[in-house]
């Protein structure tokens, strides 16, 4: 079976490497991959969004199944395209894509369908946004409607701030096309974790649950990120939390768009947060998470290219279970100087050499390149540092013992990836 993974980043390595170890894989290409995933497969220099372009390359090499990692192609109907064709293809429809591309829509769906949410209300108008700020309660969200790279979203604590971003959306247009539509929504406190499930469209398969850590900087502090780490599994989510997630917003969420005549086959991401011991929606996504997937995938001990393929013929029920390895996983995300907004590059990276024969640690590439044998910065999240530990702790040790064996110039992470578990652990 040949391969093609869409996208070039953390996310993507960890795909392509577990991919790697199925049975019956003949060749994996990515487009357009990075520095680490051309150690295992054939890179292909191809924009994810040129859905024409990796069309014809996926007829001409005789592609048997495509895996899309970033959430822009999907926004783009990737998936209708290749489905007009016959090649099968993994993640949700254009129409289905929408839970992520826009948050209007994705809000509309839960309040219909009752999967809780934060309260909210949609703006097109700066005037009519502008009077219901001055008049809500503090502290709230402003976001934009659209993608917007994960920097779409503000917390607002004061009003003077809440009319600066209503400028910069609808006036200034930071955020283009995207920020023409607006979601002003209550500020919910509680403690943030990632859920992800396969579906088919009428069933789900839960993966683990994860905790990314969006912040730049230690103990959540600086600007938002595409995020600098995360964890597995969440302490604080126990079975009945759990099976609370799985029933009343998961599943609800898929027979809901299944209500509307929309079919969701692929992952749907949930981005929840636990507000006094009850679980809600921030916002959905139609994809793996970055960096939840490295983590996620590094424990998984079940073949992953069964599981995709039932979801796209529709036998998820099938398959009763995931197995997973014992213990927790956490990753740290090494960062370029100057991310997440103007990210050096072009760093030599050195010390990859001695990570290679370290037990339960992986590397995953995000943005780097590989010229002569060697690994050059080529963005702003650079590396991904993968651990796994009979404990949290052991797992924290190992990812920041293997950190600190890599140097490149201006390299950046947080120190503090996996520790709000421990509040939660006896």
């Amino acid at each position: 079976m040949k391969v093609l993974i869409v996208g070039g980043g953390g996310r993507e390595h960890a795909l392509v490497w577990k991919i790697s170890m199925s049975k019956g894989i003949s060749e994996i290409f990515c487009a357009p991959g990075n520095g680490g995933i051309s150690d295992l497969a054939t890179c292909i220099p191809i924009n994810p969004e040129d859905i024409e372009g990796l069309v014809e390359f996926s007829k001409k090499e005789g592609i048997d199944l495509v895996i899309v990692g970033p959430e822009s192609p999907l926004a783009l109907g990737i998936v209708d395209k290749f489905s007009q064709i016959d090649i099968p293809v993994f993640g949700p429809k254009k129409d289905a894509a929408l839970i992520e591309t826009s948050k209007i829509y994705a809000k509309e769906i839960m309040k219909k369908y009752n999967v809780p949410t934060a309260n909210y209300a949609s703006f097109s108008n700066h005037h009519e946004a502008s009077l219901y700020v001055d008049e809500k309660d503090l502290p709230f969200v402003i976001k934009a409607d659209g993608l917007c790279g994960g920097k779409g979203a503000y917390i607002i604590r004061d009003r003077e701030n809440a009319h600066s971003v209503l400028e910069d959306l609808f006036i200034k247009k930071i955020h283009g096309s995207a920020g023409e539509r607006i979601v002003i929504e209550d500020f919910l406190v509680g403690e943030e974790v990632s859920y992800l499930v396969f579906s088919d469209g009428k069933e789900i398969l839960p993966l683990v649950p994860s905790q990314d850590h969006k912040r730049l900087l230690d103990n959540d502090e600086g600007p938002n990120t595409g995020g600098m780490g995360a964890y597995t599994p969440v302490p604080f989510v126990d079975s009945e939390m759990e099976n609370t997630i799985k029933n009343k917003i998961m599943t609800r969420m898929i027979e809901g768009l299944r209500e509307e005549g929309i079919e969701y086959k692929g992952i749907l991401y949930g981005g929840l947060i636990v507000v006094s011991n009850s679980p809600y929606v921030l916002e959905f996504n139609a994809r793996f998470g970055d960096p939840e997937t490295q983590a996620i995938l590094f424990k998984m001990e079940s073949d992953l290219l069964p599981i995709i393929i039932s979801c796209i013929n529709g036998t998820l029920g099938e398959i009763k279970e995931i197995k997973w390895k014992k213990g927790y996983t956490v990753c740290v995300v090494i960062a370029s100087r100057g991310y997440p907004e103007k990210p050096e590059k072009d760093k030599i990276i050195n010390g990859l050499e001695s990570l290679k024969n370290l037990s339960d640690v992986m590397v995953f590439h995000a943005g780097s390149k590989k010229i002569n044998g060697k690994y050059y910065t080529s963005g702003g999240r650079v590396l991904n540092i993968v651990a796994r530990g009979d404990n949290l702790k052991e797992a924290i040790r190992k990812a920041y013992e293997a950190v600190s064996m890599i140097h490149f110039e201006g390299m950046h992470y947080r120190k503090d990836i996996g520790q709000k578990a421990f509040k939660y652990l006896n």
